[in-house]
């Protein structure tokens, strides 16, 4: 909710632009601004509730034009985001909706929100899958993402990938070089392989291109998504996402 202070003089000059054009050319003295701005102050503290509705409607227009901004950048972006041989692909390769996840392996969102891809990888059948790191809660995340980058150099098919992913996102503790060397150990990588891949220019690549993808996208947080066209920062949880998948396929929250 906006503070009276900040709205007062919003209300005051949409006041005198209401105003016919012969009014709104002159020159108001000191004592009329002073009696105007009384009026709309007493006005504002008769009827406070008018505060809520200019605050959501101002709420609706910032989220409309966000998404204008989103769905410019994602078309603009479409062929790195959607196909990039850098991206883990699971699912439907061929799926209707591409749905794209941006994650940190140290974000405890995206520990439960991996429960809500898993759901829909298993539920829907037309459904595209793509994972990229999106290392942004220190040097352990970057280093757990490097280890997760050169699994997926080893593992074109993702099957791999998804059990270490699993594995490594739904531990305990701070992820790190040690522990994502570990659970690819684990998982069965050869890891004189991972060590040499997690040096290679690949590595690097990947990494800066996720990051300029999000920074393309305004996501500053894990997890975080782009469904179709819309791009989705925050855990939503399972509906949330089947309602963008929905939206995303058919133009409507439920096909």
């Amino acid at each position: 909710m906006f503070p009276l202070r900040s709205l007062a003089p919003a209300l005051f000059a949409l006041a005198l632009g209401a105003a016919p054009v012969a009014v709104s050319a002159q020159t108001f003295s000191d004592s009329q601004r002073g009696e105007i701005e009384q009026i709309v102050k007493n006005y504002l503290l008769s009827h406070p509730e008018i505060l809520e509705d200019v605050s959501a409607e101002l709420g609706k227009r910032q989220a409309a034009a966000a998404a204008l901004q989103h769905e410019a950048a994602v078309t603009k972006n479409a062929d790195t985001i959607f196909s990039s041989p850098r991206g883990v692909t699971l699912g439907n390769k061929n799926g209707d909706v591409t749905f794209v996840e941006f994650f940190d392996y140290n974000c405890g969102y995206c520990k439960h929100a991996m429960g809500d891809m898993l759901t829909l990888l298993k539920t829907d059948p037309k459904l595209k899958v793509v994972l990229k790191e999106f290392p942004v809660l220190g040097p352990g995340s970057v280093e757990a993402a490097q280890v997760a980058v050169a699994a997926r150099m080893q593992d074109p098919s993702g099957k791999k990938y998804l059990d270490f992913h699993q594995k490594l996102l739904g531990g305990r503790g701070q992820a790190d070089k040690a522990r994502a060397l570990a659970v690819a150990k684990e998982v069965g990588f050869d890891m004189p392989q991972i060590e040499k891949d997690m040096k290679s220019p690949e590595v690097r690549a990947t990494l800066e291109e996720n990051f300029k993808l999000a920074e393309a996208m305004g996501m500053n947080g894990t997890p975080s998504y782009v469904i179709g066209k819309q791009v989705v920062v925050g855990a939503v949880g399972l509906e949330g996402l089947k309602e963008k998948i929905s939206t995303a396929r058919c133009g409507k929250a439920s096909c």
